[in-house]
């Protein structure tokens, strides 16, 4: 048998991946009005097409769900046609294309959410530090409002319905948005989720959620293009799970007997806030760690390199590799990596907001710029 590397096709439900090189979901904070997806977002999609599979943006499922300023969203006729335009332009490049499904929780603030209403969360606990308001000055995080239990059905709809504009919006699947520190990681953690009700208190009261919405995205999909991303030892955004790992070692396998395309881990070292290069230093990899209890495509991400990443797969506790900042400023990555080329280093002060500058303007290895 062949050992796989990065330029090894996979299979991922229906579709053929022709490489194992995944762009990562990566906010750019560059929407319209409406929170629709830019004008030059179809060609910055395109640029990068020869990914082995583009996994958009983390797109908010309902106004409730939006966390930032100028975010795009997946709940309205107008973002399902900005979106459209994205997906047309990355087919006619010859890619693939997820989008990842999104609600903030309560890293938001009241004055970046449509109806100025407070930010919502399992529990009425606030995030420490501070967030951008709608100006893009830091505030305090507000304390939000916890959700009511008569709220959760219709809280999963809006994620089944956010499923069905993405498949009107031409995607060839959805990513649902399990990590970082937004609602559904919430509703997993002892520290944010004090519910008493069947949300809260056990592991599996405060799994629910996460599991309910899988169903009902992939009562939409069908589970071979659903993708689910988790942190399992995330820090960010005020994460501070007491046992991450009895946690997902409850979470993983209920995940892998439902049959996703893929599931998605994020490593400790790439957690969003630094800490977990020190406070899990002597702990496996997220995916080494998992790897026996996931039957199924497992995606790694967190500061990978070529040589990382192709000994990720040759172990065999990685089957496909996450890259995030690197197809920012190389629209031509897996080229890139396949000719062994210099990368061109992005530019921090350009990831969010603003205009093609560091957007669509980086060069390809020819110098050309698509």
């Amino acid at each position: 048998m062949t050992t796989p590397n990065l330029f090894t096709p996979l299979a991922l439900g229906p579709l053929v991946l022709p490489n194992r090189v995944v762009m990562a979901p990566l906010t750019r904070m560059r929407a319209g009005p409406g929170a629709v997806a830019g004008p030059t977002a179809p060609r910055y999609y395109a640029q990068r097409a020869s990914a082995g599979l583009i996994i958009a943006e983390a797109s908010q499922v309902s106004p409730q769900g939006q966390g930032y300023a100028s975010t795009p969203g997946i709940h309205s006729e107008a973002q399902i046609a900005g979106w459209k335009a994205v997906t047309e332009a990355v087919h006619a490049a010859g890619g693939l294309i997820f989008l990842q499904l999104w609600h903030v929780g309560r890293i938001s603030h009241s004055s970046v959410r449509p109806d100025g209403s407070l930010p919502v969360a399992p529990s009425a606990v606030k995030p420490e530090g501070r967030t951008p308001n709608a100006a893009g000055q830091p505030v305090d995080f507000e304390v939000p409002r916890a959700l009511d239990l008569a709220e959760l059905p219709a809280l999963v709809e809006t994620y089944a319905q956010a499923a069905r504009n993405a498949m009107a919006a031409g995607f060839d699947g959805v990513e649902i948005h399990g990590a970082n520190g937004y609602l559904l990681e919430q509703f997993l953690n002892d520290q944010t989720n004090l519910r008493t009700d069947a949300y809260g208190g056990s592991i599996a009261n405060r799994a629910r959620l996460l599991l309910e919405v899988v169903d009902a995205v992939t009562a939409v999909w069908g589970s071979d293009r659903v993708g689910l991303r988790l942190s399992p030892f995330g820090t960010a955004n005020g994460i501070s799970e007491s046992d991450p790992i009895a946690v997902h070692s409850y979470v993983i396998p209920e995940v892998s007997r439902r049959k996703l395309a893929y599931l998605h881990l994020i490593e400790p070292r790439a957690s969003g806030t630094g800490k977990a290069d020190v406070d899990f230093a002597d702990r496996p990899s997220a995916a080494k760690l998992f790897r026996d209890v996931y039957d199924g495509v497992l995606m790694a991400a967190g500061n990978f390199t070529a040589e990382s990443a192709n000994a990720a797969l040759d172990e065999g506790w990685a089957d496909v590799i996450a890259f995030g900042r690197h197809f920012i400023s190389n629209p031509d990555l897996p080229n890139r990596i396949r000719t062994g080329a210099a990368l061109t280093p992005y530019n921090r002060p350009t990831f969010y907001g603003g205009d093609d500058k560091g957007y669509t303007d980086y060069p390809e290895l020819d110098g050309t710029v698509r």
